[in-house]
């Protein structure tokens, strides 16, 4: 039964990821379960649309502007979260780990467009403000990964052993802390590339013209042939995996 159930849902998972390649190089799709023809021509002409070939750059910019971030401010705060649950105060790792589910996208993104449109902070449609957005939609993700393998290793005992030694608590998280998380700093930030390059709902809301990624420019291909559609739809597949693996080997090169 368990390995009917996986067939199954594997199933549900890979048909449509299937037909949409399959699509990409139909000659023609219209009321078919499979097109007919084959043809490579939907690939040149999204390769010859500057559009998205711009947004393609972009998003790979904010999904590795957004893995840097998260680097930098999910392993001090997951340590942060850890050890003030060993001590009792576990209510901000449950706010950090709720966060995702209870805030929907389309919240942050109504208040990133209530504060940073005004005189003061008139920053709606950039860059560096979609870049932030972003970061921060993904933040819980990688602290949750990164705060959930503290917990499995308690590298509470390491920690005191090296105390006993003399290490400071710099070097207890310098020499201790950071090879331990390696492989999920890894994982989580992987998670994140393909959570950002993936992400529409905030993007398509706190983007401008010159800066759109590529599920919103995606959208305008919907309403041409279905076969350009296809294609470009299994590039945004190719750039999720594409940004998953750079963010991987950059953190195994640091490493």
């Amino acid at each position: 039964m368990i390995r009917g159930i996986s067939l199954v849902y594997g199933l549900y998972l890979l048909l449509p990821i299937a037909l949409l390649a399959i699509g990409s190089f139909g000659g023609n799709w219209t009321n078919t379960l499979l097109p007919t023809g084959v043809t490579g021509q939907w690939y040149v002409d999204l390769w010859l649309d500057t559009s998205f070939r711009k947004a393609f750059v972009s998003s790979l910019v904010v999904a590795m502007a957004a893995c840097a971030i998260n680097t930098v401010l999910a392993l001090p705060l997951a340590y942060a979260l850890y050890h003030g649950a060993r001590r009792g105060s576990s209510i901000a790792a449950r706010i950090v780990s709720a966060t995702p589910v209870a805030v929907p996208t389309i919240t942050l993104a109504f208040g990133y467009m209530i504060v940073f449109n005004t005189d003061l902070a008139p920053w709606l449609g950039s860059m560096p403000l979609l870049i932030a957005a972003h970061a921060i939609l993904t933040l819980p993700y990688l602290t949750n990964t990164l705060l959930t393998d503290l917990r499995h290793l308690d590298l509470g005992r390491l920690e005191q052993a090296a105390a006993t030694l003399g290490a400071s608590g710099w070097q207890q998280f310098t020499g201790i802390v950071l090879p331990s998380l390696r492989q999920s700093l890894i994982s989580g930030l992987v998670m994140v590339a393909a959570i950002s390059v993936g992400e529409f709902g905030l993007s398509n809301l706190l983007t401008s013209f010159q800066n759109r990624t590529y599920p919103v420019v995606l959208l305008q291909a919907f309403y041409g042939a279905t076969g350009f559609a296809c294609a470009a739809t299994v590039i945004l597949l190719v750039l999720a995996s594409a940004s998953a693996l750079l963010s991987s080997s950059l953190v195994k090169q640091r490493a």
